[in-house]
């Protein structure tokens, strides 16, 4: 009586082990630029939450968001990447900006980002 075995050979599992290392590997250099991300957007909701936002200096406003981005120690965020528009509300602040990491030798991964937040100098909000 023979007995059928059934699993996955060696060369199977080397194979799932390499592809998984390799997203492993791609989520490490992802991960980082996301999360910095998410603290841009995060410093930006509690500026527009601050009393009087919408009627702050714009050099207090630049002052504030880049305090905050030394705290969440975010590098890639510049001053040039900084910009605030006054508008009838307020200011509309806009932050863009581009991260470029290297991945596997000579491949880099890019991610833009763009980060719109109004600062409103209605009295209530």
């Amino acid at each position: 009586m023979k007995r059928n075995q059934s699993g996955i050979t060696l060369i199977g599992f080397i194979i799932v082990l390499a592809v998984v290392g390799v997203f492993a590997y791609m989520g490490m250099k992802l991960v980082p630029m996301y999360t910095e991300f998410y603290s841009v957007k995060r410093s930006l909701a509690d500026l527009a939450k601050e009393p009087g936002a919408g009627r702050m200096d714009s050099a207090k406003v630049r002052t504030l968001f880049f305090r905050r981005m030394e705290m969440s120690y975010v590098e890639s965020v510049k001053p040039a990447h900084f910009k605030i528009v006054r508008n009838d509300q307020g200011m509309e602040i806009t932050v863009n900006y581009e991260v470029r990491r290297p991945l596997i030798a000579n491949l880099d991964v890019v991610g833009r980002f763009n980060a719109v937040q109004q600062l409103r100098s209605i009295d209530g909000d």
